[in-house]
């Protein structure tokens, strides 16, 4: 398929089946918090989050302001917390600054949290930025139609096809329009992506170190600073993963802890 047949196809989709995300009608900083959120998690789930995140915090100053322990239990149930907290940072960043969410990839990247992926869709769905970038249903996309057959696919050779296909002019819409079709695609046909070289497969939750950091999290959200007895016996935790987890949080800055007593580490406000 040449270049000009798969912009047709993909755009002409998109005018009879793209879909709609309060996202994509929003602020800069409304992109950014989205693009956080939708890290892992299917669209529909962060919905609501999105949603009710607008309404608490609709600017970068307004988060920053927060409690860390206020974001958190607004972000309990999306998983990966570790984004929660990003964010946070990122909005105490901008605030500092001019509270204007970066408008090139190159000036995004140096925010906490924030790669290529990130730096670049940002700059693309909230300024219109011409960036190049690759996620799930944007390789997905670009696999179906130009690697039939083929496994091994790496980034390096899609991405010289989303060169040549990036409409300059709007490249806001076609990106919207490529990951649709990729979304649309996973319904019909084994899913593309499997095909990737990059492609992992999902470790289980149950049981994982993820899980049962968000248990310990959830808990200090829940019921306040506490010792570890008190976490342990909250989350249902036994000792030794217990302590492994507190001290994987001290080190990421979610946890600080005092005289024995662990709680939800907030950085000064802007």
């Amino acid at each position: 398929m040449d270049i000009a047949e798969f912009q047709q196809t993909i755009l002409s989709n998109y005018e009879e089946a793209g879909r709609d995300f309060p996202w994509r009608e929003t602020s800069p900083w409304g992109i950014m918090v989205s693009e956080f959120m939708l890290q892992q998690t299917q669209t529909e789930r962060v919905i609501p989050y999105f949603v009710r995140w607008m309404k608490l915090w609709p600017e970068p100053k307004d988060l920053a302001n927060a409690s860390m322990e206020e974001a958190l239990r607004e972000w309990s149930g999306l998983g990966y917390n570790r984004r929660c907290k990003y964010l946070k940072d990122c909005a105490a960043l901008i605030t500092r600054e001019d509270g204007k969410v970066p408008d090139t990839p190159q000036a995004l990247l140096p925010l906490p949290g924030i790669g290529p992926y990130i730096a670049g869709a940002v700059a693309c769905f909230a300024y219109n930025y011409p960036s190049v970038f690759i996620e799930t249903n944007i390789r997905s996309t670009v696999i179906h139609f130009f690697f039939p057959g083929r496994t091994d696919i790496k980034d390096a050779e899609i991405i010289p096809i989303l060169q040549s296909a990036l409409d300059q002019a709007n490249p806001r819409i076609w990106y919207y329009a490529l990951m649709d079709y990729g979304a649309a695609l996973k319904k019909l046909i084994p899913n593309p992506n499997r095909r990737s070289a990059h492609y992992v497969r999902q470790s289980p939750f149950e049981g994982s170190f993820r899980q049962a950091r968000g248990k310990v999290l959830r808990t200090l959200v829940s019921t306040g600073p506490g010792n570890a007895e008190k976490i342990g016996k909250t989350s249902g935790l036994e000792t030794e993963e217990l302590y492994r987890v507190l001290e994987a949080l001290e080190k990421e800055s979610m946890v600080a802890e005092e005289r024995g007593i662990y709680r939800i580490k907030d950085e000064p406000a802007p």
